[in-house]
């Protein structure tokens, strides 16, 4: 019972130390994203809103490869470690692949969502659905690519030899071995003669005759 329950106490620690990892790791990234989206450009001039989906990714392809891949690049990597930083937040090990992938990638097109809504307000920030479409692409490629594999890691660290090793020690041979083996006939003898009531022996002392 004492093993289990310091196991328990460990692995509650290790959760505890992941959430607040996680937590400290996603407030960094959502403040450099919203310094990022949400800061006042000084330009000249401004694009207008695309509110047609693949619209500007295909002008983006119409510009050449390598304009297109920065530009596309760009998109994707945005939000892509909120498919991580999210359920490493959660600290949650025994879930459903599908179901963490459902809410993590809902989380991460709200969040884009949230991001255009306000850049509407900024100066020289432009709206594009095509962001948020591949701001959650990006969110999910991330959380496919890392989080069942780090999952599937963490959950089989416990049956390491070292996570063994501090749930408890193994026992002695040699003591399995001494209390195995059989006692001495000197050590029977010893405790017959120290407990006589309980042999069913009488060691009556010889009277001396007047």
């Amino acid at each position: 019972m004492g093993g289990v329950q310091r196991q328990g106490s460990v692995g509650g620690n290790a959760a505890i130390r992941m959430r607040v990892t996680g937590g400290v790791l996603l407030v960094a990234h959502l403040a450099f994203v919203a310094w990022f989206t949400l800061r006042p450009l000084d330009v000249p001039w401004v694009m207008p809103a695309n509110l047609r989906p693949l619209a500007g990714i295909r002008a983006d392809l119409a510009l050449g490869w390598p304009e297109a891949a920065r530009s596309i690049g760009a998109g994707l990597a945005l939000l892509a470690p909120l498919g991580v930083l999210l359920p490493l937040a959660g600290g949650r090990l025994a879930v459903s692949p599908l179901g963490s992938l459902v809410r993590t990638v809902a989380a991460g097109a709200l969040i884009s969502l949230g991001i255009e809504l306000l850049q509407t307000g900024v100066p020289g920030q432009d709206v594009d659905v095509d962001s948020i479409l591949l701001n959650t692409v990006g969110v999910a490629l991330a959380h496919i690519l890392v989080v069942p594999a780090g999952r599937h890691w963490l959950r089989r660290r416990p049956e390491s030899p070292r996570g063994a090793s501090r749930r408890g020690r193994p026992a002695d041979p040699a003591g399995v071995a001494g209390a195995g083996a059989p006692a001495p006939s000197g050590a029977v003898v010893g405790r017959r003669l120290a407990s006589p009531s309980s042999s069913g022996l009488r060691l009556d002392t010889p009277r001396r005759s007047n």
